[in-house]
């Protein structure tokens, strides 16, 4: 926990803003979500299942990149920002998708998804910070495809937290013809998943969700397809959970949270830093 003033007053960390993309496809079960199980040692949720996601690269604020769907003012208003933040926000959750799990949502200019498969050297430079994705698009004459992307959701990071990140959540359905790995030194185990039964899994103590992978678990797994939840229409409010100090996890209060910890019961997070 962060150093704190008196009893009640939580002196907070700087917030960073991030982009975290809930990767979805159609199953006979109902709809998957792809998941990632974060590796033990990374500072900031070590050890839980999350979406890929990570923070922004303000080089692609400002940057002149070819762009298909909503502009940044568009995304902007959907997530309480300014364009140029709006921009780096719809980049990352492309970039971080791709660095992540391999999947690229830009197209090249015959309007065929570009290939994956052939931008390993790309794709490790991305997660270096060597190339930025802007470059990285410009080199390669691709349009970033923000028309594959919904907005689902707002959270930002608890104030007692020592990490804190004001996280915009994407909605994006897995593109026809590319695959999802789990070539990432971030997780230790990255699959899909059928959304209700993750949900199931971690109330079995099998994995552990935050509440905000747990809120937007809950949200997918109310839908019986990707064209429903994509055609869904949503209002974006921010979520700043409120804190009890001293209470660690089971402070915390958001929407959803009197059956977040009814289900949770007695299980603890792997590492927690509350």
């Amino acid at each position: 926990m962060s150093s704190t003033r008196s009893d009640t007053e939580v002196v907070s960390a700087p917030v960073r803003d991030a982009a975290t993309v809930v990767l979805v496809r159609d199953a006979a079960e109902g709809i998957e979500v792809f998941l990632q199980r974060r590796v033990k040692q990374m500072a900031f949720a070590g050890g839980m299942t999350v979406f890929p996601g990570g923070g922004v690269d303000k080089r692609d604020a400002d940057a002149d990149l070819a762009w298909t769907g909503p502009q940044a003012a568009w995304w902007a208003e959907q997530f309480a920002s300014d364009d140029e933040t709006a921009q780096a926000l719809v980049c990352a959750a492309v970039r971080e998708t791709f660095e992540e799990c391999g999947v690229l949502l830009a197209t090249d200019r015959d309007g065929a998804f570009a290939d994956p498969t052939g931008l390993a050297d790309d794709r490790r430079r991305l997660v270096e910070k060597s190339l930025s994705f802007a470059e990285f698009l410009t080199e390669r004459g691709l349009t970033l495809r923000a028309d594959l992307l919904r907005p689902l959701a707002h959270w930002i990071t608890p104030v007692n937290e020592k990490r804190r990140y004001d996280t915009r959540f994407f909605l994006a359905a897995m593109p026809e013809g590319q695959h999802a790995d789990a070539d990432t030194t971030e997780a230790e185990v990255a699959q899909w998943a059928n959304a209700a039964a993750a949900i199931e899994s971690w109330a079995a103590g099998k994995h552990f969700l935050m509440p905000p992978t747990w809120s937007q678990l809950n949200y997918v797994s109310g839908f019986a397809t990707i064209d429903e939840l994509l055609a869904a229409e949503r209002a974006i409010e921010p979520v700043l959970p409120d804190v009890t100090p001293g209470a660690g996890l089971a402070g915390l209060g958001f929407p959803g949270s009197d059956e977040y910890f009814r289900t949770l019961g007695d299980q603890t997070p792997p590492e927690i830093t509350l």
